[in-house]
């Protein structure tokens, strides 16, 4: 676990297997780490006006906790996404596979819906 960690933190632990790899696809891995960043900062948004904005009851405290948690979720997974492509990049293998996306585009969808229920109710 602290190994995991220390790579998504420690610069010199990602560089120390395989080869540099050109710098395009690294770049282009951070570019995508810092949207999936933007996405994190969206969703804690979400929750602070969901929080300020809705009408006052019980659904309105789930749905901003819930986008508050998946926010940090969010930016959790980003930098171990990150981190896992820069070392597959280095050592020449697959970019690892991922069903975070498709996960996540369920929940924001399930979550709009609840939305909708809270301003309406």
């Amino acid at each position: 676990m602290w190994a995991i960690i220390r790579r998504w933190f420690d610069p010199q632990e990602v560089r120390s297997v395989g080869t540099t790899p050109d710098y395009r696809f690294s770049l282009a891995n951070e570019r995508t780490f810092l949207a999936w960043l933007r996405t994190a900062l969206a969703l804690v948004g979400g929750g602070l006006a969901v929080a300020q904005f809705l009408p006052g009851h019980r659904l309105r405290v789930v749905i901003a906790v819930s986008l508050f948690a998946l926010g940090g979720l969010v930016a959790v997974r980003a930098i171990d996404h990150w981190a896992r492509s820069e070392r597959a990049m280095r050592l020449g293998e697959a970019l690892p596979p991922s069903r975070f996306p498709g996960i996540l585009a369920l929940i924001v969808a399930i979550g709009a819906v609840a939305l909708l229920v809270a301003t309406f109710l």
